[in-house]
């Protein structure tokens, strides 16, 4: 039985062809005594999700059959989880796909162990953080803008009366940006409050989030203040 001084379990599923890799990866994240579990394809990740209902979903975008892309979509219209891809290329139009195919966050291959580690810990804390925001009567509050309407408690968005599918980051950035309206937030302040992260070597991650909600929302919706950051614009109503 464990002591309260151990520390809190989560299951990750870490889905990866490659064994030294995925073995890498469940090593050092049991290390944390979390409980790992591995798939090697796109249709074992997905039996594997639905079985044991991970936390956090780490997901290799090249898998043999179904991409990690695909398998992604099919994992989160299940059940929603935040998943980690990752990705051998830096491009930015594969990042987006990944990002709108239901991901939360990427890393570039290679990368270290201890970021890796870093970013799945912070997408678990914005876990926890969102059920006590859904419990905050101010944090829950709705932010109507007419068009868009954004629901803390429920964490959902709707444009023009139709549900949007945003990923946990994706509606964590667009909450952030939302709750000071035309109000220019630096990519450093978004880092800190969404991310967790406390330096500026995350700023791409920022702008390829931006961008995926445009694509959802609209381009007008998110205003780019070149060299600063980015502020929300609310429409005309």
């Amino acid at each position: 039985m464990a002591s309260k001084n151990d520390k809190p379990s989560h299951t990750v599923l870490v889905v990866e062809d490659e064994p030294t890799l995925a073995s890498s990866i469940a090593q050092r994240l049991s290390s944390e005594g979390w409980d790992v579990r591995v798939a090697q394809d796109g249709i074992s990740a997905i039996r594997a999700a639905a079985q044991v209902h991970p936390d956090l979903v780490i997901m290799d975008v090249m898998l043999p059959g179904i991409d990690g892309v695909e398998t992604t979509k099919r994992i989160v219209s299940h059940r929603p989880v935040p998943v980690l891809m990752l990705t051998a290329r830096d491009e930015e139009t594969d990042v987006i796909i990944g990002l709108s195919a239901g991901a939360d966050d990427y890393m570039t291959k290679p990368f270290s162990m201890r970021e890796l580690l870093a970013r799945c810990k912070t997408l678990l804390r914005r876990v926890e953080r969102a059920k006590v925001i859904a419990k905050n009567s101010e944090d829950a509050k709705i932010l109507d803008f007419g068009s868009i309407v954004i629901d803390p408690a429920t964490r959902r968005v709707t444009l023009n009366d139709e549900a949007v599918h945003l990923t946990p980051t994706e509606f964590d950035l667009l909450t952030t940006l939302a709750r000071k309206p035309k109000s220019v937030l630096t990519r450093e302040q978004l880092l800190e409050e969404v991310w967790d992260w406390v330096d500026a070597s995350g700023t791409r991650t920022v702008d390829s989030h931006v961008k995926a909600l445009r694509h959802k929302l609209g381009s007008s919706t998110i205003r780019t203040v070149h060299g600063v950051g980015y502020a929300f614009e609310p429409p005309e109503q």
